[in-house]
């Protein structure tokens, strides 16, 4: 893979563990991977680093997944940001799409799920090939 084409993928997650395996597992399919241990961090790592995706934990110390949202919601150039969570309520995942999440997964999670949602993710930011679902729909 040309350096030209790595993307780079922020995790955001106080959990050590978690976030280093996730570390290891995309940095073996060829992404750069910075990581934050709060949503302040976060926050700052966005601007400072420009990832292409950001991975984002929703309960952590000092600032939680939330407020990240909130800041980068409608703000044109803010990386899509999978949120993951070990909360179950599905009136926090209708939040978290609210404020523009491209998917919201439940710990634990299969890896194959995550890199799914980061695959998605990383192609949103391209042109479809396919044009507008408005243009399909008149093609039949």
């Amino acid at each position: 893979m040309p350096m030209t084409a790595t993307k780079t993928i922020l995790i955001v997650d106080d959990d050590v563990e978690l976030s280093d395996g996730l570390r290891v597992v995309l940095e073996r399919q060829g992404f750069r991977v910075i990581q934050a241990r709060d949503g302040v961090q976060g926050k700052q790592m966005v601007y400072q680093q420009r990832p292409d995706l950001v991975i984002l934990d929703m309960m952590m110390p000092r600032m939680g997944g939330y407020p990240v949202l909130e800041h980068f919601k409608d703000k044109a150039d803010a990386p899509p940001i999978i949120m993951i969570t070990a909360n179950e309520g599905s009136r926090h995942k209708a939040y978290a799409e609210y404020l523009g999440v491209i998917d919201y997964i439940r710990k634990p999670f299969a890896m194959e799920r995550l890199l799914e949602a980061v695959e998605r993710g990383l192609s949103r930011g391209q042109p479809s090939p396919q044009g507008s679902d408005a243009a399909k729909d008149e093609e039949e």
